[in-house]
């Protein structure tokens, strides 16, 4: 007697699609992969981290050396040289793909966080055809080329961040990820200017607790980075070059000038002022007090309370620091996924063709060249910080709509802004 199997409608219609996102993600990662070998891509920051892995173990002098032909010195504090000595004991070839694939496995984790800011499911088909697409975003992209630690970073500070109120020791990734990468720091302003005070403490003393540690390990080394190499903003590169997408870059290059100062730096204060002052305005409260058991409890498929002043504090930090490479800019991700979950397609698509256009690199960029654009190439030369600046825009018209601000210590959700109020987001459908 033939056995029969009997498969339920669920799993078949489930089958073809996870077949189709599969074969994307695995055209998607070949492809790219195919370009490196093609192009021989070096991955130079990886190179970096090597050597400084390399001068933690043999004590050589952590802020003294260049590597590459590009003569790239190390930046980053003492304690993430501690966390690169692990890049030492393999050889480059190895290195260099175990770091593609780590990096592969974080723009993953990267959109499913994406879509737990943005209250939405993340089945596995949709997380593997999402991550396939999210590769071609040219701060991914590049992010995986030059072998960077964005991804790690953005994952470490979303993760946490997006963790039930209360969890345990909430506010140590964000500030492990700080110690690595000051840029971070910034969220725990946010958490102060929040009134999350327990969470913000947890994070500063985890902060402090890398600089410790970078301390006990390499005393000469901490001394140097934080008295003198911390100011030598120059040792990151050159602000006004195109690869510089901060509003330092952008103001450099709208005036010509190579070393903006008060003319970057007054702007500068102002939009780190406003993007906080923002950031905490936009925080969704309808969860919280006597809001009904269905959605004060935690809920994978609500919208986080906090998804528009994360992406605001994250917009905000990247126009704000001297020097944002195109890389920096992975934020993008969580960016799209919470405007297609909020039905904002239109937005999204926009913001996807930013993203994706590469407009900065088909400008003639050899030598000096960035300084002598003319008008009609500034918008192509920088348009991360001006999308940055647009979206910043967007939640203070939102938040005038409103009328008054809410009362201090809370937020506000924009049904007509940049976000939608958590009961109208949750219920409506991606368009």
């Amino acid at each position: 007697m033939p056995i029969r199997t009997v498969t339920s409608p669920a799993a078949s219609s489930a089958s073809p699609s996870l077949r189709l996102s599969l074969s994307l993600l695995t055209v998607s990662f070949c492809t790219f992969a195919a370009l490196c070998l093609l192009l021989h891509a070096p991955m130079a920051d990886l190179l970096v981290y090597r050597a400084e892995g390399e001068a933690v173990v043999h004590g050589g002098d952590l802020y003294g050396f260049t590597v590459t032909e590009w003569r790239l010195p190390a930046t980053y504090p003492p304690f993430a040289a501690v966390l690169f000595v692990p890049t030492t004991w393999i050889p480059v070839p190895a290195l260099k793909t175990a770091f593609l694939a780590g990096n592969a496995l974080l723009l993953a984790w990267l959109v499913a966080l994406s879509a737990r800011l943005a209250g939405r499911p993340a089945p596995l088909p949709l997380l593997g055809a999402a991550t396939g697409l999210a590769l071609w975003l040219e701060p991914v992209f590049q992010t995986l080329l030059f072998g960077q630690v964005n991804l790690a970073i953005a994952c470490l500070v979303l993760w946490d961040l997006t963790r039930p109120p209360g969890a345990r020791a909430k506010g140590v990734a964000l500030g492990i990820a700080a110690g690595v990468k000051l840029t971070p720091a910034i969220f725990i302003g946010y958490l102060f200017l929040t009134a999350r005070r327990k969470e913000a403490a947890t994070a500063t003393a985890s902060f402090a607790g890398t600089a410790l540690l970078g301390a006990l390990l390499l005393p000469a080394a901490t001394v140097d980075f934080w008295t003198r190499r911390l100011f030598e903003t120059g040792r990151v590169g050159k602000a006004w070059i195109i690869d510089n997408q901060s509003l330092q870059g952008l103001i450099a290059r709208a005036t010509g000038t190579a070393a903006p100062g008060p003319a970057w730096l007054l702007p500068a204060a102002a939009v780190t002022v406003t993007g906080l002052w923002l950031a905490t305005r936009t925080r969704d409260t309808s969860d919280d007090g006597d809001a009904p058991a269905d959605r004060a409890a935690p809920c994978d498929r609500a919208p986080h309370r906090d998804r528009w002043g994360i992406l605001l504090t994250a917009f905000t930090a990247l126009l704000v620091c001297p020097i944002s490479w195109s890389h920096h800019w992975v934020w993008c991700v969580p960016l799209l996924a919470v405007l297609l979950a909020e039905g904002r397609t239109l937005l999204a698509a926009t913001a996807a063709l930013v993203f994706t256009a590469r407009t900065m690199w088909l400008l003639p960029h050899e030598g000096d060249r960035d300084l002598h654009l003319p008008w009609w190439q500034q918008p192509l030369a920088a348009p991360y910080p001006l999308l940055g600046l647009a979206l910043l825009a967007g939640a203070a018209i939102a938040l005038r709509r409103r009328g008054a601000a809410p009362p201090h210590g809370t937020g506000a959700a924009l049904p007509d802004g940049p976000q939608l109020s958590a009961r109208s987001s949750s219920a409506s459908m991606i368009r």
